[in-house]
């Protein structure tokens, strides 16, 4: 199961990557909350997108190949979470915390939830570690 999960979470992460990349300025326009962390800067934009691509591409490493994906997979995972941390640190200190939280469950901390799963509960004969 923790492989099909990687999969559509590296299928939908590359998505996102992609239109990141190729299409920033509607990107920021169409995921919401995005205008409100300020004002568009497409570098940031594609910066991040190729973070996320990476990300997708550990993940999708892991649902192919377990035993070999797993580092990558792990590394993704500390994006992801690291990534959902800020978001909560700066949900903490908005003024409307509950409401940024849950506009941000099923895109930033889900996923990071998910992913950081996959990573610690991977069975020893899958993981390398």
């Amino acid at each position: 199961m923790s492989r099909i999960i990687a999969g559509v979470l590296a299928a939908v992460f590359t998505a996102n990557a992609l239109a990141m990349l190729f299409a920033s300025w509607w990107w920021y326009g169409a995921v919401p909350g995005v205008t409100a962390t300020g004002p568009y800067n497409p570098h940031f934009v594609r910066d991040i997108g190729a973070a996320y691509l990476v990300t997708a591409a550990g993940l999708g490493w892991f649902a192919w190949r377990p035993a070999q994906g797993w580092p990558a997979l792990a590394i993704g995972a500390g994006f992801l979470t690291l990534h959902a941390a800020v978001h909560a640190y700066d949900a903490a200190c908005g003024t409307t915390p509950l409401s940024d939280v849950l506009r941000d469950l099923a895109g930033v901390y889900l996923p990071a939830l998910l992913t950081l799963a996959i990573a610690l509960t991977t069975p020893k004969e899958t993981s390398p570690c």
